[in-house]
């Protein structure tokens, strides 16, 4: 596992341990977490369809927390199934891309051409970072390599949203998000060429 990957690990179940301990004595289970976690993204998305982009941006933090706790609370109650992969990457793909498609409505309805652009390009760099990810690991090639994955797209797009009182932060966040999804995706294009040679 690359370094990066081991250091993202370490972070999350820094945080999602002692809460997914408590989870562990009550009757959710790691599939009911993964689900909450969804519906709370999609607050999120709704908070930010109707521009209250700060509270969207505190909301996608939480949901956040939820993603970071269903494998957490699969491991420590031995119940990691090869569906509760399916569905978290499954729901996550989901939901990265109904904020997204948020701020895309808001963009449009606004008239804002660049800014509704940027947000369609930040919507497939996203998605293919996760596409390569998968197609590798269906040929037999672990493909966790990249600088900018799930995790830091989420922190910059919440960070973007409880800042955006300030003029072009948004734009800001969704050219981080943009750039890096797509050196991720060149990273990981990279390491798989070179893993099937």
């Amino acid at each position: 596992m690359p370094e990066l990957e081991k250091s993202r690990r370490s972070l999350a179940s820094y945080f999602s341990q002692p809460v997914s301990k408590i989870l562990a004595k009550t009757p959710l289970t790691p599939n009911t977490v993964t689900w909450m976690g969804f519906a709370v993204t999609l607050i999120a998305m709704v908070l930010i369809i109707t521009e209250h982009l700060l509270a969207g941006g505190i909301v996608v933090v939480v949901a956040a927390l939820f993603d970071m706790l269903d494998g957490e609370l699969a491991r420590l109650t031995g119940k990691v199934t090869r569906f509760g992969g399916i569905l978290d990457s499954t729901l996550d793909r989901l939901s990265e891309a109904a904020l997204l498609l948020g701020l895309l409505s808001v963009f449009a309805g606004n008239e804002q051409f660049t800014e509704t652009i940027l947000a369609g390009v930040a919507i497939v760099g996203s998605l293919m970072t996760s596409y390569i990810r998968a197609r590798a690991e269906s040929a037999g090639i672990e493909c966790k390599e990249g600088i900018f994955t799930r995790p830091e797209r989420v922190v910059v797009l919440a960070l973007g949203l409880m800042l955006s009182r300030f003029d072009h932060i948004l734009v800001i966040a969704l050219g981080i998000i943009i750039f890096f999804s797509y050196f991720t995706v060149v990273e990981r294009l990279v390491y798989s060429w070179r893993k099937t040679r």
